[in-house]
């Protein structure tokens, strides 16, 4: 089962919020009310990509909005959880996939079962570079070391990434060592 997503909420450099939905929609909304030209840089903290919410209206309105994730539709068989999606392979691909007496998908499922065996606690820290990485570059690209900062953190470096961010906005820095701190 997949963790509960979190979030994290700066105004510039600081750090207005951080954690599950309703926190952070609550302080969100509130400086929103408080004066509506805010900027706010708003991330989702399992992927590092920056999401944006409505918040407009009362706070219970707000919350209702994102309350819920709306069911997706389309073809497959919901009931099911299947959801159709286009997959592109090369011919030799199809050919294999052809040959298999379970058939395509059936295949397809097994491969993908087998590969999310393999070591899954590196696969989790992949994604969780991957996503540090993106709060990284949108909050931190023109700090003054950001490249090779960058470079360490992908290295997993982990001395070396904690000396040049120690001079980072204190929020900015504490928030990327929160992302990271499963990962090194």
């Amino acid at each position: 089962m997949e963790s509960e997503r979190t979030y994290a909420a700066f105004v510039g450099t600081s750090l207005l919020a951080s954690g599950e939905l309703k926190k952070v929609l609550g302080a969100l909304k509130s400086r929103f009310d408080q004066d509506r030209g805010t900027l706010f840089l708003i991330f989702e903290d399992q992927t590092g990509k920056q999401v944006d919410f409505d918040l407009r209206g009362t706070p219970e309105e707000v919350l209702a909005r994102y309350d819920s994730v709306p069911a997706r539709v389309g073809p497959g068989r919901p009931k099911l959880g299947v959801v159709a999606r286009e997959v592109s392979l090369l011919p030799r691909h199809w050919d294999w996939l052809e040959q298999q007496s379970s058939g395509a998908s059936a295949a397809i499922r097994r491969l993908v079962d087998e590969a999310r065996k393999r070591n899954p606690d590196e696969q989790q820290n992949r994604r969780t570079i991957e996503a540090a990485g993106r709060f990284l570059l949108a909050m931190a690209g023109n700090f003054p070391g950001f490249e090779e900062a960058s470079r360490a953190l992908y290295a997993r470096d982990r001395n070396r990434f904690e000396g040049l961010i120690r001079k980072w906005p204190r929020d900015v820095r504490l928030h990327i060592q929160h992302l990271i701190r499963r990962a090194f």
